[in-house]
């Protein structure tokens, strides 16, 4: 995985899980959405660059 994407999915599941989190805790569901929305936004990221490597050896 290339360390640039690699920091910006761990960075997208970290805002995410916060994000949903946060909303969880103030009853506020669409921030909660949003979070969970943007840690799967992460995971994806994750997976594409991961096919990537794999292919790659």
């Amino acid at each position: 995985m290339s360390g640039n994407e690699k920091m910006k999915a761990k960075g997208e599941q970290v805002k995410g899980s916060i994000k949903e989190t946060t909303g969880r805790a103030l009853g506020n569901e669409r921030m909660a959405g949003e979070g969970r929305a943007e840690r799967a936004k992460g995971d994806a990221r994750e997976a594409k660059e991961k096919t990537k490597d794999a292919f790659k050896r």
